[in-house]
């Protein structure tokens, strides 16, 4: 917080305070007029209706002192807690802090449970009913706002249900996945090839997927991918888990395998980002998700067997 607001704060809220004091004093040593009314009682002359009058009654000085009250636990907070600008009060306390102490104790908590079963070889873990029951919750309240609820992912989030990884499918290689992040790094060659060098790039991508396209362009495409595009995703096209470049010859891509969509990945290049989640899940966390999600690798592959 700035200096300028620091100030504004404390002069709004002390002025404010102060006001209020000077308010209930004022209103407490007022006089109002008074005069006898039909009934004999003292009223403040006020008549409604030809016979309803105001009666001239104080307001009972218990009311009063409970406003002065509020004012003393607003002065007395104000010491203790923060509310002044960049004071801190007296105690120390912050919104943050008693964050980070809760989130301390959950995580002690947690670990007291499941750090031991966490602790656990990943192979061992993605066969273990109480790992895998916490690693889909887990899931659940991670991971599925990006890869959905379902794992099957969407365009630019991959599918975690089939069997096609582009960064790897053995244990560490999630685990890493998913404790470090990934960063995406298909840089764009609309630089270097033309309209028609990235038309016939895409379609030699397509031919290496297995489609069928027009042989002649798909050769002269040929020329441009082991140019520029070869380095990463191999000669053969079968990518490279190390570097974070998908194999081409699946037929199975994030962002699509439309011509277009292939096209536009050529030209422009791709920059997804994994968030690394270390920070947010810790260790233990970590290791459950990744053996819900190599769980379903296994399944995958086995489904392909």
């Amino acid at each position: 917080m700035s200096a300028f607001w620091h100030w504004f704060v404390v002069i709004i809220v002390v002025g404010f305070t102060a006001f209020m004091v000077y308010l209930f004093v004022a209103t407490g040593k007022a006089k109002v007029p008074s005069q006898k009314g039909s009934s004999g009682e003292e009223t403040t002359g006020h008549v409604w209706d030809g016979d309803l009058e105001e009666l001239n009654n104080p307001m009972p000085r218990w009311w009063l002192w409970l406003f002065y009250g509020s004012v003393i636990f607003a002065i007395a907070y104000l010491v203790l807690y923060p509310g002044l600008g960049r004071y801190e009060g007296t105690l120390g306390w912050s919104s943050e802090g008693q964050y980070e102490i809760q989130m301390a104790r959950a995580s002690e908590a947690f670990n007291e449970r499941f750090g031991e079963l966490a602790a656990s070889p990943l192979v061992d873990l993605a066969q273990n009913e109480d790992a895998l029951r916490m690693g889909r919750n887990l899931y659940a309240h991670n991971c599925s706002t990006c890869h959905g609820s379902d794992a099957r992912g969407a365009q630019g989030y991959p599918n975690l249900t089939d069997d096609h990884w582009t960064w790897g499918s053995e244990p560490e290689q999630i685990l890493t996945s998913i404790h470090q992040g990934r960063q995406a790094a298909m840089p764009g060659f609309g630089a270097i090839l033309n309209d028609q060098a990235v038309t016939r790039t895409a379609t030699y991508v397509q031919q290496l997927a297995g489609e069928s396209v027009d042989g002649s362009m798909a050769a002269a495409g040929k020329t441009h991918y082991d140019m520029v595009c070869s380095a990463c995703h191999g000669v053969d096209g079968k990518g490279n888990a190390l570097l974070g470049a998908p194999n081409l010859t699946t037929g199975i891509y994030i962002y699509g395998s439309g011509r277009d969509s292939i096209e536009y990945t050529i030209r422009n290049g791709r920059n997804g980002i994994m968030p690394a989640q270390a920070n947010l899940l810790g260790e233990a966390r970590t290791r459950l998700v990744a053996s819900y999600i190599l769980n379903l690798a296994n399944e995958a592959a086995a489904g392909n067997d």
